[in-house]
Formats: C-alpha cells, sequence, structure tokens
C-alpha cells in the first residue's frame, strides 16, 4: 500500500519584479466610483515570472503572473511578442496570466484621454521591459527540478449568483447558501539539489474586495497571501486565478485595505498548510509492516520512485487548442449600444443630486464597455476561442482566456481525479468575457447578460477540452 505524490520532472526558474503603476495615473474600474486617479499604493503591484522545460530543455514555456484585472488583446500581444523576442521562443509560448485584481483599475490605452491617462502609454511601455527581463532571468536561472502538486482548503471563496427577494433581481454578492469551489491547488518548486525555488496557488476568487471606494492601487488579496507564503518560505509565490466567474470574497465591496489583507492572509495560510504537508521530491509514501509495541502499530516510510516512475514524471507534451464558441442570438448591436449610451449620458447631465448622478455614470460606464467588447469580438458567427494545454507529468495545466464559471474546473478534476488539473483563466486575454453554463442564461445574471456567446458554450469547451486531455493522457 501507498499514497502516491503527483509530480513533474522539469527544468524550472522563477524572477520577480514590481510593476506598481504611478500614483496619478487612471484608476477607476467600478461603474459607482466617484474618483478618476489613484491617490496612493496599499501594496505594489507585481509581476511574476516561471520558466519551465522538458529534462532535455528542448523546449521552454513562460507563465508571466501579473497583477492587473484586464488587458486589451493588443496590450497581451504586445506583452508576447516582446517577451518571444527577448528569449527567442515563439509568442504562443508564452503565457500572460492576470490576477484580474480589480484594485488595478482598468487600464486601457484607449482610456488616455480621460484623467490621469496620460501615465497609461508609459506606464505599459515600462512593464514590456520588465517582463522581457525577469522572462529571460527565469529562463538564464532555470535549474532541474521536480514539480509537487497537492491542494488545500479555503472558504475565502463564496457562490455570488444572489436572488434580492426585495427588489426581485439577481445581484452580484455574496450568496451563503450557493455552492463555492474552496479547492487551493498548490504546485511547490524544488531544485535537485534541494532548493526550494518557488511556488504556484490556483485559486478560484474574484479579487472584488475592494471596491469602488477604494482610491488605492491594490492586488487585492493576493498582495497578502504572497506575503505570507514568501515569508516563510523564502521564494516567489505565483498566483493563478481559477474559473471565478460565479466566485468571490465573502466579505467584499469595501473601501478598506485591511479586509483585503485578512482575505489574502486566510488563503495564505491555508496554502502554507498544504505546501507545508508535501513530502521530498521523487519518493512515495509507503506502508513499511507492523511493530508490536503496547500496541501493534503500523508504520509508513518514505521510498524512492522506481525508474519507470520516473520516466512518467518527465512526459512533456504542450498543445494549442481552438474552440469555437457560437455567438449568443440576442447579442447587442454596436448602434443599440451606442443608443443607449447616448441617453444615459443626457441622463448624467440632467442629474441634479450626487447619489443620480452616479449610477447614471455607472450605467455610462456599462454601454462604454460594452461598446469595447463588442468591437474587440471578431467577426462571424463563433468566438474562436484559443485554449493552451500541458502535460507535465503528473499534472495537467489548462490556460483559457475569459472569465469561467467554477463548474468548468470542477468539471475537469472529476474527469481526471487521478491527475491534478490547474486551472488558469483571465489568460492571454479577457475576451470573450464571461462563459457561463447554459443554466445561468435567461434570469437576468449579470455574467449572463454581458456574456458574448451563446447558452451550451461552456459545456461544448469543458467537452473539448476533456477529450484533449484524454488523448494527452495516454501518452
Amino acid at each position: 500500500m501507498r499514497v502516491d505524490t503527483p509530480q513533474s520532472r522539469v527544468v524550472a526558474g522563477f524572477a520577480r519584479a514590481d510593476i506598481t503603476p504611478p500614483v496619478g495615473i487612471y484608476h477607476r474600474m467600478w461603474g459607482a466610483a466617484t474618483h478618476d486617479v489613484a491617490t496612493g499604493v496599499h501594496r505594489p503591484l507585481t509581476a511574476t515570472a516561471l520558466a519551465l522545460a522538458p529534462v532535455d530543455r528542448s523546449e521552454w514555456q513562460i507563465v508571466l503572473s501579473l497583477d492587473h484585472c484586464l488587458l486589451d488583446a493588443a496590450e497581451i500581444a504586445n506583452l508576447r511578442n516582446a517577451v518571444s523576442a527577448r528569449t527567442d521562443l515563439p509568442p504562443g509560448a508564452v503565457q500572460i496570466a492576470l490576477s484580474h485584481t480589480h484594485g488595478a483599475g482598468w487600464l486601457s490605452r484607449s482610456r488616455s484621454h480621460l484623467p490621469g491617462g496620460d501615465k497609461i502609454g508609459p506606464y505599459f511601455d515600462r512593464v514590456a521591459g520588465i517582463c522581457t527581463d525577469i522572462a529571460s532571468a527565469a529562463k538564464a536561472n532555470a535549474k532541474p527540478s521536480t514539480i509537487l502538486y497537492g491542494t488545500a482548503r479555503c472558504s475565502l471563496a463564496a457562490h455570488r449568483d444572489r436572488w434580492d427577494e426585495t427588489t426581485k433581481q439577481f445581484v452580484c454578492g455574496f450568496h451563503p447558501e450557493g455552492p463555492a469551489d474552496d479547492t487551493v491547488m498548490l504546485a511547490k518548486v524544488v531544485a535537485d539539489s534541494g532548493e526550494s525555488l518557488g511556488s504556484v496557488v490556483n485559486y478560484a476568487c474574484h479579487p472584488t474586495t475592494l471596491a469602488w471606494q477604494n482610491t488605492l492601487i491594490s492586488p487585492d488579496y493576493v498582495g497578502a497571501m504572497r506575503e505570507v507564503i514568501e515569508r516563510e518560505t523564502g521564494s516567489p509565490c505565483l498566483f493563478l486565478q481559477g474559473a471565478s466567474g460565479d466566485l468571490g470574497p465573502r466579505e467584499g465591496y469595501v473601501g478598506d485595505t485591511a479586509v483585503a489583507d485578512r482575505n489574502g492572509r486566510q488563503l495564505g495560510f491555508a496554502a502554507l498548510a498544504g505546501l507545508e504537508s508535501f513530502p521530498a521530491p521523487g519518493t512515495a509514501f509507503e506502508y513499511a509492516g507492523s511493530v508490536v509495541s503496547g500496541a501493534t502499530l503500523g508504520t509508513w516510510v518514505h521510498r524512492p520512485v522506481s525508474d519507470v516512475e520516473r520516466v512518467r514524471h518527465a512526459i512533456w507534451n504542450c498543445r494549442t487548442l481552438r474552440v469555437e464558441l457560437p455567438y449568443r442570438a440576442d447579442l447587442p448591436t454596436l448602434e443599440e449600444t451606442r443608443a443607449n449610451l447616448a441617453k444615459w449620458e443626457a441622463v448624467e447631465a440632467a442629474a441634479t443630486d450626487p447619489i443620480s448622478r452616479r449610477d447614471a455614470h455607472a450605467r455610462v460606464e456599462q454601454m462604454i464597455r460594452q461598446l469595447t467588447r463588442l468591437a474587440a469580438i471578431p467577426a462571424g458567427r463563433s468566438f474562436p476561442l484559443p485554449v493552451e494545454l500541458w502535460r507535465l507529468g503528473d499534472a495537467f495545466w489548462v490556460f483559457v482566456p475569459g472569465e469561467l464559471y467554477q463548474v468548468f474546473q470542477t468539471a475537469l478534476r472529476a474527469r481526471y481525479p487521478n491527475r491534478t488539473v490547474i486551472v488558469s483563466t483571465i489568460t492571454n486575454g479577457w475576451q470573450p468575457g464571461y462563459i457561463p453554463p447554459a443554466a445561468a442564461y435567461g434570469y437576468g445574471i449579470y455574467q449572463e447578460i454581458i456574456a458574448a456567446v451563446a447558452p451550451g458554450s461552456l459545456e461544448t469547451l469543458i467537452e473539448s477540452i476533456a477529450r484533449e486531455l484524454r488523448s494527452m493522457s495516454a501518452t
């Protein structure tokens, strides 16, 4: 009898840099916000690079985790191309994963004309250089290593599709009775020398502790989470946002940074407990037989895995899958959206009290963002969603754009219970936006209202990826 720890044998390296925007930069993210520019910094925003290669270094992948909410497709492409040129890798081998912190503001060059917007372009030009530097450093510093995988549990994330009986509508907020995946997927990278190189925390929860009241640049709960882990491990922690379309912190939408830090520590301590339970690389926990004492005791020991298992741990298979997701039949047109924008701009201009003006401006923001989404999605009848799939030893890594409901990750993990499945959403793009399950359509839920793809798209995506993983599992 034995207990196996999922593992990958790779070459791996980490690097980290500060990418905090300057105070005074455009910071509006929330429609209800009444400020435009950042007045200070709660915690630094960071970029963390993880370089990975098979044991023979014949191929490389770079993961860049950035403390940002959403980036335009052109900005993502610019980052991937810049890193590609510096590291001599194809752009498709560079994965740009966003933590999705809403405390970073919505930074887009298209907002350069707004207060603080003049700082956006120079800021992103600087970030591109930083990302190329840390990607190159992570690759140069990479060492033969083992990735150990495991799980922890954390109740920070809560369901957020809640029926408001008073107003007879769904609101986006804490739903105590709703299902919430509390799985924390963990990866610990240990060099063959025994040195801990870094860790990966993969958790699904919207970083929306801080909302419209907050005027500070912030990584939200992710910052304190990293601090807890890095203080104890002495090595970088890279965060990957899971399928959190219907998940958010049970205590959120506040302006108090202490709440964000408390949320982050909750996740950090849970993840740290899981990381501390990992055995030494290249071992399995085996039953060693009985020992007669006051009672007859059953003993277990850590023993090296077999050569066959070491070969399996070194499997490296990376693929790109493109899944066509049909657009919804009732997708708003640009003309309809522009008309609604003009209507709400008139309401805002005529508002005579601060609350009415704030609410009208929130509607204006909704229409502006809808115009942005509609202009960004490709023409045609479907959205060609690119998915990056890796099999590294005993683990699957799934990188996908957009915001997907939690069932995406729970379904894939249920299909492959004997594999670690790491799911990183909002990676290499945000479009087509939210991808809810078919059952969520037609109820007036926010995520469904702004979804560009038709009911059944999430189910199609799950099936397409599951089939590809089955093929990769047979390798």
